[in-house]
């Protein structure tokens, strides 16, 4: 079977190289058809181009001709328009000459006038200047009057306003002594005054007592809600360092995360207590030693989730990894609680060496996750030392006789050997702790939480107080407003009289003082009168004056309208003269530019019709001074420096305009350009190719009778290696299925490949199932258990070795990953398969073996001594152990 596979495997590579050969010619071949077939064509495109270039070579050489014919006929019409346009501009100058002398003598005129106008203007300013000085004087006048005339009346009203206060403060004092004559006596309400103001001492003193407590209170519960506050605070920062632990599990271990998440969800659905990742459990008293315990765990363990139940632990595997497809791991806590086991050293003996701890004391847990490390990782036979601890390390290790220990920064792991007995130890430096350095102390929590119970129940309470001290105050402050009232009225009742008299004094002296404040009006208005009049008669004065100075500013503006009216005239005339001057020149100008550009013009088309006629010489291949031959001459133009010249007689079957000949041109060169990438090499091209085309045939023909017989050969003997391949595996997973069903499990062996056409990467695999409520998982590294895989390895080999035959067998160490109950079936199986007939030796290698095992009388059970007390080899003498044993043996029947 072997060989047929190698068969295979070369044929396969030989079929696919065949395979790549026969595609690569093929396309090769269709690409030279496909091209020899478009160079068919351009070979017959090729001789149809050439007459295209020679009717274009003609056309280019005709068209300098026509164009140059063209350019002198526009250079003849363009001289004529210059010589017209040249009499016109000399006519325009000639008639601006009488146009320019009448401008010069108005604007003489015009000047003369503006002169006159500037001094009628300074007269009028200095007259109007002096009406001005003169109404300012007059208006002063005025002003000084009307003050005059305010303070008078200001004065009338005052005295009427003192009149009318006496006479009401009369009428005032009148009723006040009508009200006193009505008073009572008031000397028997100072009793009631007397209790109404004992009773509202009283009253305040309760009011005063009640207040106290109201802020006392206050306090009180401003010093709890601090408090409340501040506890509030600490257990909000222990919150966020538990997620900070959280979010370092997120960041590493996601599968692990979610799964936390799913179990805070569905506590309900676990009979037992379930423990969260120990990593989140695990509560560092010191966040310094965290590298002691993250060393010492290994990290599987430390994102395991602790079960006390397996049947809880198979319903979380179950919805964890079976159904949301979580890579997590579960453990199981030991039934009985190793949590508080003691170490089986006391600590004070050990602290001579530099030890300061156990392993156990470093850190809180739930009891669950104590007792499984306790169990586990002997994390209470574990002690935890200083540098002090490192330097005597020699002594430690002889000492003591410990298994692990850690220094400051190692960690030891002591081995004693079972053969020599000797001490074998090796040392690790520790990793620095990354997911243990956040300290959460939950006895401290426990305990704030308690605290902020306590402080919303006092609370309670002094918001209860505060409601009934309100309610007393609100009381007390309604009766002492009451009193109040009641005392305000006896006292208003009391001090009226006495009020009433000071009133009635208090108005007449207001009186006496408004009858001594007294004015003259008469001598008043009679001094005003005399002030107005002369004012008057000096206001009079300069009326006269001002109308004098309006006369003279009036006939002063007369003069200066009719100078301006005169200049106005003038400009208006000079202004009609400058436009049709300015009409004038623009015509000339334009005509003068109308000029230069035909000149220019003439100019350009002269020297065109130069390099015309020389570039049509070019093109025909004629010398300056050549005459063109008779026989190709149609006419004889004239040239405008006066040589002739004519184009040759070849040209009169093609058109005679250039939009004719462009049209021409561009039609046969398109056409030409059609014909793209010919050459003369073109049909030698075309006859090396054919030849090429049909030695490809001929090879490829050939390649594809070899491929044929290829895939046959590959037919026979995929047919001879792959049906007793399948029948032995069937046998193999036969074997290997009972095996897996006396275990009370399923497994099963089958031909694995992803191309049945790949006869390298055909592979066995191997479906294991341990529990009835998981289905079958190929067995890989990441899904099952070290012992899981170790019981598969065995019972595959054995279904191996009834096909196999062989001497003997040797089997070292298999059982040492496998637990007890897997370890006792195994042993079981191999026992009986062992000593079947017919069956090879077996040697079963192992440091160890369970109590009451099975035990057949075919087996031979060996026994290998080794240690100090044995003899050294070259004292070892088989025969004199034979010659004591025979002694032995005699002398026990005589005894």
């Amino acid at each position: 079977m072997h060989r047929y596979h190698c068969e295979l495997k070369n044929f396969r590579e030989k079929e696919k190289q065949l395979e790549t050969s026969c595609k690569e010619k093929s396309e090769y071949l269709e690409k030279m058809v496909q091209r020899n077939e478009r160079y068919k064509q351009d070979v017959e495109r090729f001789y149809e181009r050439k007459r295209h270039l020679d009717l274009i070579e003609m056309l280019e050489a005709k068209r300098p001709w026509v164009e140059y014919e063209n350019v002198r006929q526009e250079y003849e019409g363009v001289k004529l328009v210059r010589d017209r346009v040249k009499e016109e501009v000399r006519k325009l100058k000639e008639g601006q000459v009488p146009m320019t002398r009448r401008i010069e003598e108005i604007e003489r005129q015009r000047r003369t006038l503006e002169t006159r106008i500037k001094e009628k203007a300074t007269d009028i300013k200095e007259a109007s200047q002096k009406c001005k000085q003169r109404q300012d004087l007059i208006e002063r006048k005025d002003r000084y009057i009307k003050e005059l005339q305010q303070a008078l009346t200001v004065k009338q009203n005052e005295e009427h306003d003192r009149q009318k206060r006496i006479s009401n403060t009369r009428k005032m004092i009148e009723d006040l002594q009508n009200e006193l004559r009505t008073v009572e006596n008031c000397e028997n309400l100072q009793p009631q005054i007397d209790a109404i103001t004992n009773d509202l001492r009283r009253v305040q003193e309760e009011k005063g007592s009640c207040e106290g407590e109201i802020i006392d209170k206050q306090r009180e519960k401003e010093m709890l809600e601090k408090q409340k506050r501040s506890v509030g605070d600490h257990i909000i920062r222990f919150d966020n360092l538990m997620n900070q632990k959280e979010d370092k599990l997120r960041q590493r271990y996601r599968d692990t995360y979610d799964a936390v998440l799913w179990l805070r969800n569905n506590r309900d659905r676990f009979k037992q207590r379930v423990c969260e990742p120990i990593m989140l459990t695990i509560n560092m008293k010191d966040n310094k030693n965290a590298k002691y315990v993250e060393n010492h765990i290994s990290s599987n363990d430390l994102r395991a989730f602790v079960f006390e139940s397996q049947e809880d632990m198979e319903i979380f595997l179950r919805e964890v990894r079976d159904n949301k497809k979580l890579r997590v791991n579960a453990v199981i806590a030991p039934k009985i609680s190793y949590a508080d086991k003691a170490p089986s050293r006391s600590l004070n003996e050990l602290k001579q060496y530099g030890f300061f701890s156990y392993l156990r004391e470093l850190f809180d847990a739930p009891d669950p996750v104590m007792s499984y490390l306790c169990c586990q990782y002997h994390i209470h036979e574990v002690p935890v030392g200083t540098e002090r601890t490192r330097e005597r390390i020699e002594r430690v290790i002889q000492e003591t006789r410990l298994k692990q220990i850690y220094t400051a920064e190692e960690k030891y792991v002591l081995k004693t050997s079972l053969y020599s007995n000797k001490v074998i130890s090796s040392n690790t430096s520790l990793k620095v702790a990354q997911f243990l350095t956040v300290t959460v102390d939950l006895e401290q929590r426990r305990h704030l939480e308690e605290q902020l119970k306590e402080i919303n129940r006092k609370l309670e309470a002094v918001e209860s107080g505060l409601v009934t001290l309100r309610d007393t105050n609100k009381h007390l402050e309604l009766k002492d407003n009451e009193l109040r009232l009641k005392k305000k009225e006896l006292l208003e009742r009391k001090t009226k009289k006495r009020q009433l008299e000071q009133k009635i004094s208090s108005k007449l002296g207001s009186i006496r003082l408004m009858e001594q404040d007294t004015c003259n009006l008469e001598e008043e208005e009679r001094k005003a009168s005399t002030k107005i009049k002369e004012i008057n008669v000096q206001k009079a004065k300069l009326v006269t004056e001002l109308t004098g100075l309006v006369k003279i500013c009036t006939s002063l503006h007369i003069q200066k309208v009719d100078l301006i009216l005169q200049n106005t005239t003038v400009i208006s005339e000079k202004n009609k003269l400058e436009a049709d001057y300015m009409s004038s020149s623009s015509q000339l100008r334009l005509i003068e530019q109308q000029f230069i550009e035909l000149d220019e013009n003439r100019q350009r088309l002269l020297q065109k019709c130069k390099e015309l006629m020389k570039r049509a010489r070019q093109v025909c291949n004629l010398s300056a001074d050549q005459a063109v031959p008779q026989e190709f001459q149609t006419q004889v133009p004239t040239i405008p420096n006066g040589h002739n010249s004519s184009p040759p007689m070849a040209f009169q079957d093609l058109p005679n305009t250039l939009d004719e000949i462009d049209a021409l041109l561009t039609e046969e060169r398109s056409r030409a350009s059609c014909f793209t990438g010919l050459n003369p090499t073109v049909v030698e091209e075309y006859s090396r190719r054919e030849i090429e085309i049909q030695q490809l045939t001929e090879e490829l023909k050939g390649k594809k009778v070899e491929l044929d017989e290829y895939r046959e050969n590959i037919s026979q003997v995929k047919e001879r290696w792959l049906n007793p391949l399948k029948e032995l595996v069937e046998k193999i997973n036969e074997k290997f299925s009972n095996f897996f069903s006396s275990m009370q499990c399923a497994g099963e062996v089958d031909l694995h490949t992803e191309n049945e056409e790949d006869y390298d990467k055909y592979g066995i695999r191997i479906r294991v199932k341990f529990r009835s409520s998981t289905q079958l998982h190929e067995l890989t590294p990441h899904h099952q258990s070290g012992g899981e895989r170790s019981v598969s390895t065995m019972l595959y080999l054995m279904a191996l070795q009834e096909l196999n035959r062989c001497p003997f067998r040797v089997v070292d160490e298999i059982n040492q990953g496998m637990d007890p109950i897997n370890e006792r079936r195994v042993f079981e199986m191999v026992v009986n398969t062992a000593c079947k007939e017919n069956t090879s030796q077996y040697f079963f290698i192992t440091p160890k073996l369970l109590q009451n095992l099975p035990y057949s009388e075919k087996m031979t059970v060996l026994f290998v001594y080794n240690g100090p007390h044995m003899l050294e080899p070259n004292r070892w003498n088989l025969k004199a152990f034979q010659r004591r044993r025979r002694r032995i043996t005699f002398t026990q029947p005589s005894q």
